[in-house]
């Protein structure tokens, strides 16, 4: 059975006013985020999957989210600065990656080049540091399955990567729901991605997803 990779994101955050939260400290799960994390952690425990090593973003609902995953496998995780979200400047503002950006001039500055991106750390920037990640885990004699749990702009990133498109996408379009599951492994022709599941699917329509990068 050849090693995977998967990559989860955290549940939903309690962000009551809409803030764009990027890196700020304070920013953790909210209630239906806390069950979002637990389906997650369900769906990787009856996957019958041997997972050796659990890895998180050092940010709180990172953590958080990581909290019923290590309960249901039984491991200790290990915090990975290179799976934190990406900067932005927009950071702290009442903003959302969707087309209503274009009506608060405060954001005009940022927005000139979304090739960049000029409003936060470039696209080629995460993938790399987060693509560490990935490669430290394939030379890594260990040969459990390895959980990652992170951001949905890093974990999209890795996506496109592993199918051959440009990082360069539209942010409304991101494949990445809350507490979702996507899968990765490693082959003589690189990397591939293998699954995405969506454990808490069923809570999507009670949530919000606002504030992410």
């Amino acid at each position: 059975m050849s090693k995977q990779i998967h990559f989860v994101r955290h549940g939903e955050v309690e962000n009551p006013d809409g803030v764009l939260y990027g890196r700020l400290p304070g920013f953790g799960l909210s209630t239906a985020g806390t069950a979002m994390a637990a389906l997650a952690a369900a769906d990787l425990l009856v996957s019958g999957r041997p997972v050796e090593r659990l890895i998180s973003s050092p940010l709180q609902r990172a953590l958080e989210s990581t909290a019923p995953v290590a309960d249901a496998l039984g491991l200790v995780a290990e915090i990975e600065p290179g799976l934190i979200e990406a900067s932005s400047k927009l950071e702290g503002g009442r903003f959302a990656m969707k087309l209503s950006i274009l009506a608060k001039p405060a954001a005009w500055p940022y927005l000139v080049n979304p090739l960049r991106p000029s409003w936060g750390e470039p696209f080629i920037q995460v993938l790399a540091r987060t693509l560490a990640v990935f490669e430290g885990i394939r030379d890594d004699p260990r040969e459990g399955d390895v959980v990652l749990v992170g951001h949905q702009l890093p974990i999209w990133l890795m996506h496109r990567h592993a199918v051959g498109k440009p990082l360069f996408h539209d942010p409304r379009k991101r494949r990445c729901g809350l507490s979702s599951v996507t899968s990765f492994e490693w082959g003589a022709s690189g990397l591939s991605e293998t699954g995405y599941r969506e454990p808490a699917r069923q809570l999507y329509a009670r949530s919000a997803d606002v504030g992410a990068v």
